[in-house]
């Protein structure tokens, strides 16, 4: 005779690290967090996770990749307990992105061919999927209308010199990051506070974000946001020279603040 059981299934954060691509050591800073606590912990401190600390974690990571803080998803998850409604939500942002990425390929294609064939090249062909306005859903849902259309204005307002300025200036910013990083130097340092200084005044310099002109606890929160984003999200540890450069970034940013 077939017993059943009710025993749930249960993975180790070994098992958990391989199977979702984040490190043991991500999955525990998880935890200290508030992100996501590990089901039970055994005898010898081992930690495990069952199947609705998965689908918590595949949240964690779908919100991470839009850009969101642990502290932003944190508040997220917390504050919605429909779990259905919260993964629609994802799905339907993952397929939009994925429309724009197509819309993309299809761009770059048409000017590879068309640069090959010797043919004229239209600009709304070449720059199909790339206008910045892709962003206003998911700007709106996570600071609101008008939230957007002040970075908009700002925006467009800029004239193309302005523009590459801007673009030059966050270059330079992110680079001093990564040359500091690997010089070693101490995060509590004059050297390094100065470019947590500039770090900060840069991102309080920009209309419709969170930072400009927040109060010193709202600022506080939405940097040391980002902090943990830069850490968590190889796309901006990137900028940074990689996850040992956007943990040094952190730590200065944490000691500034």
């Amino acid at each position: 005779m077939q017993r059943h059981t009710d025993v749930q299934r249960e993975w180790s954060i070994q098992e958990l690290s391989r199977a979702a691509g984040v490190t043991s050591r991500t999955l525990r800073h998880y935890d200290d967090v508030g992100v996501l606590a590990p089901s039970r912990t055994g005898r010898n401190g081992m930690r495990f996770y069952d199947s609705d600390a998965l689908v918590r974690l595949q949240r964690v990571l779908l919100l991470r990749d839009l850009g969101l803080g642990l502290h932003a998803i944190r508040e997220a998850l917390d504050d919605r307990h429909d779990t259905a409604g919260a993964l629609r939500t994802h799905l339907e942002l993952l397929e939009h992105e994925r429309t724009q990425l197509e819309r993309r390929i299809r761009a770059v294609r048409t000017t590879l061919e068309k640069t090959e064939k010797g043919e004229d090249l239209m600009a709304k062909e070449v720059f199909d999927g790339f206008d910045h306005t892709q962003y206003r859903d998911e700007v709106t849902e996570r600071w609101g209308e008008q939230a957007y259309a002040t970075g908009d204005r700002w925006w467009r307002g800029m004239s193309e010199h302005e523009r590459r300025d801007w673009q030059s200036h966050v270059a330079r910013l992110s680079a001093d990051w990564a040359a500091a990083a690997q010089a070693g130097l101490d995060p509590h340092g004059e050297q390094a506070q100065d470019l947590a200084r500039r770090h900060v005044e840069w991102l309080s310099s920009v209309p419709g974000t969170p930072a400009h002109g927040a109060d010193e606890s709202g600022l506080r929160d939405y940097v040391l946001g980002l902090a943990d984003m830069y850490v968590e999200d190889d796309r901006f540890a990137a900028n940074y020279g990689g996850t040992a450069g956007a943990e040094f970034v952190r730590a200065v940013l944490q000691h500034y603040l």
